[in-house]
C-alpha cells in the first residue's frame, strides 16, 4: 500500500499524524527547512519525535530542503549528521551542494530529492537517482499520465503531494518574493505574494496569484496503481488538529481502498479550503483553478477540541507483537517476545513453585500477557506452554509482559548503528583570471538585431526553438564569432521533449554545439543532442560545492544564484566556469497557469500581460513554451557602473538578459555596459546582489 506521509509543525502534530494513521511525518530540524516559520524542532524535541514514531512504526524525515551558502554548510551538514544518529529515515533535499555533501558525511542515510527540485520529467528522476536519491517529489503540476510514466519507468520512488496548498510557481523556480522583500522561498523564508491583489486589467480586487487547495482524496487508488509509493499532505505551517483531521480521512481512504464520503469531503473543506479544491493539474485542466482563503468557520473550536482529545488521550496506535511464555518445574519462568521487523526480547521470572491448589495454566497466562492496553502494541499471536501442578503468582506474570514491552519497546527506538565521516574538503578554487566573456541573451526575434551583433559578444544566449526557426537572424552573429548556445525551457515535460530534441538536432546541424539548461532533468536531452550544456540561473547555484556537482556532471559553466550577494559570490570557490546575471529583468515565476488568457478573456500570446500591485510595481507576464507564463520583476537590474566589482569576482562570464526590451534598447544597454554610450534605462535595481537575502 502507498505510503501516506502527513506534516509534523510542532511535537503536537507528530501526535496528531500518527494517532490518526500517518506512515511517515515529515518535520524540520533547525532553520534548513522550507518551512522556517514553522515550530522546527530542537534536537531534544526531534530525538523524542523520532522515539515515538518509530516505536508506533511510523518513519520520520526530516526537511533539510533549502538552499545553503558556504558559510552554513558545515552547520547544515551537522543538522544532518545529528538526523542520522537519532535515527531518521531520510532527509529531503534541495541542494545539490549540500546532497553532495550530505552523501560523504553520513553515507547511510536515505536521501529524497524535494519538490524543490522542480522534477517534472523521468530524466529529472533519473538524474537524481544519479546523485543518490532513493525517492522524488514530483512537481505539482503533473498530470496522472505524467506521474505515471515518470513511477513506471523511473529508478527511484516518486512521491505525490495528494493535499493543501498549491504555489502559482513550480517549486524551486519562485523568486517573487526574494525579489520583492529579501524573503526567499528558496530559503523557507516566503512571503506568498501569490496571495496578494494585483491589478489585471484594471481590477485591483482580483487574486490572479492565488490557486485552490489540492485535494486529490477520490484518487488515491488511481496513483497506486500508476506506480506512486508515497502521497504526502501539506501543512506544516498548520495546526496540529488540522493535520490529525486530514491525516485521518486519507488514512482510512487508503485502509479501505475507497472513495471519501461526502461526510468526509465536507470535513476536509471545514478546516481549510480556498473556495473549494481543485485537481485541475492531476486532470490536465488548468483552467479555473484561482480560489481564496474564505471566512474562518467560527464552529471548528468544537471540532478540533474532540480531535485534540482523541489524539492526546488515547493510544489508537497499536503495533502487532507475538508472545511465548514457557512455565517449567525447576526452570526460571520464561518468555519471549517479537515484533514483524525482527526485534525481539527475553524476559525471566522467578522459579515457579508447587502449587497448593490449583496450579497455573497456559490459558490463564496467555489471559494475563494479552493485557497491552495502555501500551502502542496489541497482541496477535499468544502461546504459552506450563507444567502440571505449578504456582506463578499473576504478578509475576504480569511483571514478565511489562519487562518484554519495555524491552521491545527500547529496541525499536534505538536508532540503527550508521557511518560518520568527516566533513567532507571544500571543492577546488579554479578561478576565471581573464576577461569575463560579454554574454548577450534575447528572448524575442526582434532582439536578433544586427546592431546588436555588430557588438560583438562573445556568447549569444537564445530559446532553442526561436533559433531553429530563424538562424538567419543568428547568423550575424556568427560571422563576428560569437558562439551560440540554445537555451532550454525550464520546464519540459516528457511529452514535450521531442519537440525540443528535435530543435536541438536542427541546430546542431547547423553548427551550434552547446545549450543552456536551467533543470537537472534538461542535462542528458542536451548531451543526447551532441551539445555541451552550461547551467543557468534554474539550477539554483548558491554554494561552492554546487558548482562542483554541476562540473561532475560535465557541465562548461554555471550561474551564479541572482539570490547571492555579490560579496558571497566572489568568496565561492569555483572548480567551474562561473557566470552571473548582470543585467535585466529577473525572471520571478514560471507557471502553468496562464495569466495572459486571464487578462485578455482569451489566449492572446503575442500580447504580454502586466501585473500591478498596491505600491504601482508593475511586473510583465510573458508567454514560455508549453502555454506557460513567466512573470518578470518590475524594475531592471542594472550594474554597468560596478564594473570594477564584478571585475573581482572571478566570473568566466558576464550576462546581459533582454527580454522586454526593443531591438534598439537591448543595443543602448549593451553599449552602456561596453562603456560605449553613458545610456541608463528607467525603473532600475541592483537586484539582490547587495541586499542578500534571509
Amino acid at each position: 500500500m502507498m505510503e501516506l506521509l502527513s506534516p509534523a509543525g510542532s511535537p503536537e502534530a507528530v501526535i496528531a499524524a500518527v494517532q490518526n494513521g500517518a506512515d511517515a511525518v515529515y518535520l524540520g530540524l533547525g532553520d534548513f527547512n522550507a518551512r522556517r516559520g514553522a515550530h522546527n524542532f530542537t534536537p531534544e524535541e526531534f530525538e523524542k519525535a523520532v522515539r515515538y514514531c518509530h516505536l508506533r512504526n511510523c518513519r520520520v524525515y526530516v526537511t533539510l530542503n533549502t538552499l545553503v551558502n558556504d558559510r552554513e554548510m558545515t552547520a547544515a551538514v551537522a543538522a544532518a549528521r545529528l538526523a542520522s544518529e537519532k535515527g531518521a529515515d531520510a532527509i529531503l533535499v534541495q541542494d545539490l551542494g549540500l546532497a553532495q555533501a550530505i552523501r560523504l558525511a553520513v553515507p547511510d542515510i536515505p536521501l529524497h530529492a524535494s519538490t524543490q527540485m522542480s522534477i517534472h520529467n523521468l530524466a529529472g528522476a533519473e538524474a537524481a537517482a544519479q546523485m543518490g536519491m532513493t525517492r522524488v517529489v514530483l512537481a505539482r503540476e503533473l498530470s496522472l499520465d505524467e506521474i505515471r510514466f515518470i513511477s513506471k519507468h523511473a529508478r527511484v520512488e516518486t512521491e505525490v503531494f495528494v493535499h493543501g496548498a498549491l504555489c502559482f510557481c513550480h517549486s524551486g523556480q519562485c523568486y517573487f518574493s526574494a525579489m520583492i522583500g529579501r524573503r526567499s522561498g528558496n530559503r523557507g523564508m516566503c512571503a506568498q505574494p501569490c496571495r496578494m491583489q494585483y491589478s489585471l486589467g484594471g481590477r485591483m480586487d482580483d487574486y490572479p496569484l492565488s490557486l485552490k487547495d489540492n485535494c486529490l482524496a477520490d484518487r488515491l487508488q488511481e496513483l497506486e496503481e500508476a506506480g506512486v509509493a508515497c502521497v504526502k499532505i501539506e501543512g506544516r505551517m498548520k495546526r496540529p488538529e488540522y493535520t490529525g483531521i486530514v491525516t485521518g480521512v486519507y488514512a482510512k481512504v487508503l485502509k479501505e481502498k475507497r472513495k471519501p464520503t461526502p461526510e468526509e469531503m465536507g470535513l476536509l473543506e471545514r478546516v481549510f479550503s480556498r473556495q473549494g479544491f481543485t485537481q485541475g493539474y492531476l486532470n490536465g485542466d488548468k483552467k479555473d483553478m484561482h480560489g481564496i482563503r474564505a471566512e474562518a468557520d467560527e464552529n471548528l473550536d468544537r471540532l478540533y477540541a474532540d480531535t485534540r482529545k482523541a489524539y492526546c488521550d488515547g493510544e489508537v496506535r497499536r503495533v502487532p507483537i507475538h508472545f511465548y511464555t514457557l512455565v517449567e518445574k525447576g526452570e526460571k519462568a520464561k518468555a519471549i517476545a517479537f515484533d514483524d521487523d525482527g526485534n525481539r526480547a527475553v524476559a525471566f521470572g522467578p522459579v515457579p513453585e508447587r502449587a497448593k491448589r490449583q496450579g497455573v495454566t497456559a490459558g490463564y497466562i496467555v489471559e494475563q500477557m494479552y493485557k497491552t492496553g495502555g501500551t502502542p502494541f496489541t497482541v496477535v499471536e499468544n502461546q504459552a506452554k506450563a507444567d502440571e501442578g505449578l504456582f506463578l503468582p499473576a504478578a509475576e506474570i504480569n511483571e514478565l509482559r511489562r519487562k518484554l514491552v519495555s524491552e521491545l519497546s527500547e529496541k525499536r527506538m534505538t536508532p540503527p548503528a550508521r557511518k560518520s565521516n568527516p566533513m567532507p574538503p571544500e571543492p577546488e578554487n579554479m578561478l576565471h583570471t581573464g576577461e569575463p566573456a560579454a554574454i548577450f541573451q534575447v528572448s524575442t526575434e526582434e532582439q536578433l538585431a544586427p546592431e546588436l551583433a555588430e557588438l560583438k559578444p562573445g556568447y549569444l544566449y537564445a530559446p532553442a526553438l526561436l533559433m531553429a526557426e530563424r538562424f538567419d537572424r543568428v547568423m550575424p552573429f556568427l560571422t563576428n564569432d560569437t558562439i551560440p548556445v540554445a537555451v532550454l525551457p525550464r520546464v519540459i515535460t516528457d511529452d514535450e521533449t521531442e519537440e525540443i530534441y528535435s530543435a536541438l538536432e536542427k541546430l546542431s546541424r547547423y553548427g551550434v554545439r552547446e545549450a543552456l539548461v536551467g533543470n537537472i532533468g534538461h542535462v542528458a536531452l542536451a548531451k543526447q543532442a551532441g551539445m555541451g550544456v552550461r547551467g543557468d540561473f534554474g539550477l539554483n547555484a548558491f554554494n561552492s560545492r554546487t558548482l562542483d556537482v554541476l562540473r561532475t556532471a560535465g557541465l562548461l559553466s554555471a550561474t551564479a544564484s541572482f539570490e547571492l550577494r555579490l560579496s558571497q559570490i566572489r568568496d565561492m570557490k569555483k572548480p567551474l566556469d562561473t557566470e552571473m546575471i548582470i543585467y535585466g529583468r529577473l525572471p520571478v515565476m514560471v507557471s502553468d497557469q496562464c495569466v495572459i488568457r486571464q487578462s485578455a478573456g482569451k489566449c492572446n500570446c503575442q500580447v504580454p500581460a502586466q501585473l500591478s500591485d498596491r505600491t504601482g510595481s508593475v511586473f510583465p507576464v510573458v508567454k514560455e513554451y508549453g502555454c506557460r507564463n513567466v512573470i518578470y520583476n518590475a524594475h531592471k537590474l542594472y550594474l554597468a557602473d560596478k564594473r570594477s566589482e564584478l571585475l573581482s569576482a572571478g566570473l568566466w562570464g558576464m550576462r546581459l538578459l533582454f527580454t522586454t526590451e526593443s531591438a534598439r534598447e537591448s543595443t543602448e544597454v549593451a553599449k552602456a555596459y561596453l562603456g560605449l554610450n553613458d545610456y541608463q534605462p528607467n525603473m532600475l535595481t541592483r537586484g539582490l546582489y547587495y541586499r542578500g537575502v534571509e
